[in-house]
């Protein structure tokens, strides 16, 4: 990957369900630092296209380039183990966890490895000490010890994006952060998102508009197929 060259490389990306054709010859860049939004109808193919782009669909033709890499035919492991992460439209926590105990899994999770004890994993300094360090940065130091079950529907969509970034990626794929959200989390999840802008290269999946429209630098429209 040189200087000039986007961080994300997609070229004549197919995705097809029997008769339905969700993606059809997609063409996008996305830059480094770039929070890039993709609106569109229900059922245009958003969510299949972020499918793709993680790994857990595989195009039916087309390639995807990350980092300068061809990325096309790896598997969704091999694809985070590179730098990037998604989040999806449902917040996918461990709700009888604490905040702690969640992003903690996800540092676990993410080194591949087992530890062995008798612990919980908040008490391991290895995975709690930069559990500690995401939730500062996104905001959720002082509900560290509340169990995820009792956050609001905003903080948990919060919690899981500390959770993919323990993951420590390049790209975050956001699917929908806003779905299922009040206007004052709406606002919320804006604010807290846009403290992430610059620090993180971001494809964002949303159709709330003051959400796309505070947050993109650029905004690609997929039309219903």
């Amino acid at each position: 990957m040189t200087a000039n060259s986007p961080m994300l490389e997609i070229r004549g990306l197919i995705k097809s369900f029997g008769a339905l054709r969700a993606t059809d010859q997609v063409d996008l860049d996305v830059r480094e630092g770039e929070t890039h939004a993709i609106i569109g109808p229900n059922g245009a193919g958003k969510t299949t296209l972020l499918g793709q782009l993680s790994g857990t669909l595989r195009p039916d033709a087309g390639a995807i380039r990350f980092a300068g890499e061809d990325i096309t035919r790896l598997a969704a492991p091999a694809r985070s183990h590179r730098g990037i992460a998604r989040s999806f439209q449902i917040t996918s926590v461990y709700r009888d966890f604490t905040v702690l105990e969640n992003v903690a899994l996800a540092v676990q999770a993410h080194a591949g490895h087992s530890f062995r004890f008798w612990r919980a994993a908040d008490e391991v300094p290895e995975l709690a000490q930069p559990a500690q360090r995401v939730l500062e940065e996104v905001g959720l130091t002082a509900r560290s010890g509340v169990l995820a079950a009792r956050l609001s529907h905003g903080e948990q969509r919060q919690l899981e994006i500390a959770m993919v970034l323990a993951t420590r990626p390049k790209l975050l794929l956001l699917d929908e952060p806003a779905a299922g959200a009040g206007a004052e989390e709406t606002q919320r999840l804006i604010r807290f998102l846009g403290g992430l802008k610059r620090r993180h290269t971001m494809v964002l999946v949303e159709h709330d508009m003051d959400a796309v429209f505070t947050l993109a630098d650029r905004v690609h429209v997929v039309l219903d197929q």
